[in-house]
């Protein structure tokens, strides 16, 4: 079934459940060719479900999923992954025993050519020079801020065109922080799409073309990433202000 889209990534009505509690009720949101967008929102409010739910980890109750004309509800998530999108987990899952190089090989789990794979592993060289230094150390040795660019250059190793991001600064120092959204907006730069999920409000709307607010399951609110840090609401809700 193919559906004429002008955004990467349209999800509509979108309704998730676990053992029949409801954790996202009618979510709507559009990810633009190009864009970073953040959705943001105090703990257990749907973000991580939403993430998970584009990828193909959890079925949707209901709701409709789009990625370019392409509808995803009934697709399994490595076919979501050869179409181009490609999800970050929240606490990163490595395979701490296995070296950086082969999370990284691990990666490109669905590509077939190995010039583009290497091609593509120096391109994450470039953008994580650290990780090229220790592509031959276990992963589980790293420190949190070099696993969480491990686990991102891990899902650019797909290629994808939407990167999702889900809690990136989740556990890892503020130096590492800072590099790590700088080079999110490098990697958006380059021309992918970036879906980041951050309770981190500030740093992610900063960076953010547009934001959505979720609460309780729902979409609450949404604008530029600049209208939304510059609300009162949002500076009374979640910065502390």
């Amino acid at each position: 079934m193919t559906v004429v889209t002008s955004s990467m990534l349209s999800v509509s009505g979108l309704k998730v459940s676990y053992g029949g509690v409801l954790a996202v009720s009618k979510v709507d949101l559009e990810v633009p060719a190009g864009k970073i967008v953040a959705l943001v929102g105090g703990n257990g409010n749907g973000k991580s479900t939403t993430l998970r739910a584009i990828a193909g980890l959890n079925r949707a109750d209901e709701g409709q999923i789009r990625f370019e004309d392409t509808v995803l509800q009934s697709m399994p998530a490595h076919e979501r992954v050869g179409l181009g999108l490609s999800l970050v987990p929240e606490g990163r899952r490595l395979f701490p025993r296995l070296s950086v190089q082969r999370n990284l090989e691990l990666g490109a789990y669905t590509r077939r050519d190995k010039q583009e794979v290497a091609e593509t592993m120096e391109r994450v060289f470039g953008w994580f020079p650290i990780l090229k230094e220790r592509r031959h150390q276990l992963a589980g040795t790293m420190s949190g801020g070099e696993q969480q660019m491990l686990a991102i250059g891990r899902g650019l190793m797909a290629r994808p065109r939407l990167l999702m991001l889900d809690e990136p600064s989740w556990g890892i120092a503020p130096k590492f922080v800072t590099k790590v959204l700088d080079t999110i907006q490098h990697i958006n730069e380059q021309g992918v799409a970036i879906l980041l999920v951050e309770q981190n409000l500030h740093k992610a709307l900063a960076i953010a073309h547009h934001g959505y607010v979720i609460q309780t399951g729902r979409i609450v609110m949404q604008g530029s990433g600049s209208e939304l840090l510059g609300n009162d609401e949002i500076k009374k809700a979640y910065l502390g202000l």
